[in-house]
């Protein structure tokens, strides 16, 4: 179908909308048609002036959220829609309806065990039949992630078809902020889950995002890690990751789209990695901080205090602290015949706003211009998924590292 744009960005003026808007100015190729949406007129003519003369000519697209009418205008307007406009449980759905239906790929930033899954069951089918890829998650959650592991495969894979047995993401080094978005998503999905029984079990389920949890093969029980504790085989200590409980899954699925092609027993998890004298002691505050924010955000009465202390929707971390921050994971493999490799993932840049801008917007230009590379899959997918070795490319030509050892 023809389409006014190649790209169009729902939340632009937002706070990574901007930082999306300004990474597709600075990387887009020439002759890419980029269009800014959101509610405002007047913001995202801000967010244009902003940017130079390259976004001089860029349309502006007004739509709501609210608003299914303009969502589905927006959706048949452009060949690839980008949307930064959470949480997205809440606000969502309706957009990611309108692409399935429209054949619009799509992607988001979305770290949501719920909104991912409501995703799923309402867009599938229509995805799957306009030949629409709905490829949720592609900043830090759950690029990194989801890239290493298919890296991991396609090392294993070139030997013999030996699969992936166990594989473990360590977080070595992160800085960075946050901002107040990603709390505003953290405290609807707490809300959801403590009144909602069916939601708390979905949300605890490791493989609540495989396309049918009745038929995973031969898996088993398999949980995240809570609490620190030492390793045996490696002599250091390790924590919870924030992000396992949704990345985790995201592995998952990509393994089950696949037909199980990683391994049809793999176990996947993600930790925080310490090491030296003051390891076990990290790896406490680390549990205990996390514990602590989350129950603070859960007990309504407390969150006045904690509003005052954490950073509010529309807000994040500083230019100096997007700047300087960085990020540098490793996923341990191991296949079903005891072979081992390592896949380095790192980049410069806060991991959640700086790095993710890379990620999202080279995201949306693959889906927008890499159509031959791409894996022949429409439906709700994953980066790895719906994307794939595409991506990779594309974050190393960018500086990031994606590197295997073995």
């Amino acid at each position: 179908m023809p389409r006014d744009v190649d790209i169009a960005l729902f939340g632009a003026s937002g706070f990574v909308g901007r930082l999306t808007a300004a990474h597709l100015a600075a990387h887009a190729p020439a002759g890419t048609r980029i269009a800014l949406a959101g509610r405002s007129r007047e913001r995202l003519a801000a967010v244009a002036a902003d940017l130079g003369p390259v976004a001089a000519d860029w349309p502006l697209v007004v739509a709501d959220a609210a608003d299914p009418a303009s969502l589905r205008a927006l959706a048949g307007s452009t060949h690839v829609l980008v949307s930064t406009v959470g949480p997205y449980l809440r606000h969502g759905l309706p957009l990611v309806q309108a692409c399935a239906r429209a054949g619009t790929h799509y992607a988001d930033l979305t770290g949501e065990v719920l909104f991912v899954r409501r995703s799923i069951d309402a867009a599938e089918e229509a995805a799957r039949a306009s030949g629409a890829r709905i490829v949720h998650s592609c900043g830090f959650d759950s690029v990194p992630s989801d890239l290493a592991v298919l890296l991991a495969h396609e090392w294993a894979s070139r030997r013999d078809g030996d699969p992936l047995a166990q594989a473990t993401l360590e977080v070595l080094s992160a800085r960075g902020g946050f901002s107040g978005g990603t709390v505003d998503s953290l405290r609807l999905q707490l809300d959801t889950v403590r009144r909602d029984e069916q939601a708390r079990r979905l949300v605890a389920d490791p493989y609540a995002l495989s396309p049918d949890r009745a038929r995973e093969p031969d898996l088993g029980r398999e949980s995240d890690a809570f609490g620190p504790h030492r390793r045996a085989e490696t002599g250091d200590w390790v924590a919870p990751f924030v992000m396992a409980s949704y990345n985790t899954r995201v592995v998952r699925r990509s393994n089950a789209l696949l037909d199980h092609a990683y391994g049809p027993r793999l176990r996947y998890a993600e930790v925080m990695a310490f090491s030296g004298r003051t390891a076990a002691v990290q790896a406490a505050a680390v549990t205990g901080v996390l514990a602590g924010i989350t129950g603070l955000l859960a007990v309504a009465p407390l969150r006045p205090l904690v509003d005052r202390l954490l950073p509010s929707p529309g807000a994040g971390p500083s230019e100096r602290t997007r700047r300087t921050g960085h990020f540098r994971l490793r996923l341990d493999a191991r296949t079903e015949s005891g072979r081992r490799a390592a896949v380095t993932v790192a980049a410069q840049g806060d991991p959640g706003y700086a790095a993710t801008a890379v990620m999202l917007g080279e995201s949306a230009l693959a889906l927008a211009l890499d159509g031959d590379r791409l894996p022949d899959r429409a439906g709700v997918l994953t980066p790895a998924t719906g994307i794939g070795v595409a991506l990779v490319d594309r974050l190393r030509d960018k500086g990031f590292t994606l590197d295997l050892t073995a």
